[in-house]
């Protein structure tokens, strides 16, 4: 199957750089280039890609916004060009659907697989990574997290909300599996039903929950020293 691809960047250079690796790709197509989000935005309505390439810094329309618009009217995945180290809105962007990052100075078979992966239904960042961002722009932060558990997770199960806690705190699957004294199936029906339940679109969307209702508050030790 052909992975379809919007790329949005306003420099032309940058832009143009990362269609013709990615359409270089067997399985990978390029079916629109955006100079701005609303572009982006416009071209994501009029094509059904699967996967948006988003520049966080963009005129008329931002990474962030066009990120918003596009998870909130269509299945097709955003990831976020940024630089990472300096940018401040890594929490809002994240917030805003982003199912991950890629630097701006990305290696190229590190953009390819970023592609994939995330066109495959997969977050571009482990959990513990998600983790350490939520809690840098959360820790102390105007948005903060809740003062206790949210009434939201009252539709988890009690192993749905010990799920997600270890989500949360950077556990892999098969790390879940072992503090649960379950099967690795098991876990993966868990976490599904987790991200069903909560409307959450992927894992980095259950760690950005799991700080917001209060489940886990900043700076939380991960639970027998994994994460």
């Amino acid at each position: 199957m052909t992975i379809r691809v919007v790329v949005a960047d306003d420099q032309e250079l940058v832009r143009s750089g990362f269609a013709m690796i990615l359409d270089a790709q067997p399985d990978i197509e390029v079916v629109a280039e955006a100079g701005d989000g609303a572009e982006a935005v416009e071209a994501v309505r009029r094509l059904a890609p699967d996967v948006a390439l988003l520049d966080i810094r963009m005129p008329r329309t931002d990474g962030i916004e066009a990120c918003r618009v596009i998870s909130a009217e269509s299945g097709c995945r955003t990831v976020i060009l940024t630089t990472f180290d300096t940018d401040a809105y890594v929490y809002e962007a994240l917030h805003a659907g982003a199912s991950g990052f890629l630097l701006k100075d990305v290696r190229r078979d590190d953009l390819v697989h970023a592609v994939r992966v995330v066109a495959a239904g997969d977050s571009l960042l482990a959990p513990s990574v998600a983790r350490r961002l939520v809690e840098q722009y959360t820790a102390g932060g105007p948005r903060g997290t809740a003062p206790g558990p949210d009434p939201r997770l009252d539709v988890l199960t009690g192993r749905e909300r010990e799920t997600l806690l270890l989500l949360a705190r950077g556990l892999s699957n098969a790390e879940i599996a072992a503090e649960l004294v379950v099967s690795d199936h098991t876990v993966k029906t868990h976490v599904g039903n987790v991200l069903a339940k909560l409307g959450l679109r992927d894992r980095i969307q259950a760690v950005i929950c799991a700080y917001e209702t209060g489940l886990v508050s900043a700076g939380s030790p991960p639970p027998g020293g994994g994460g």
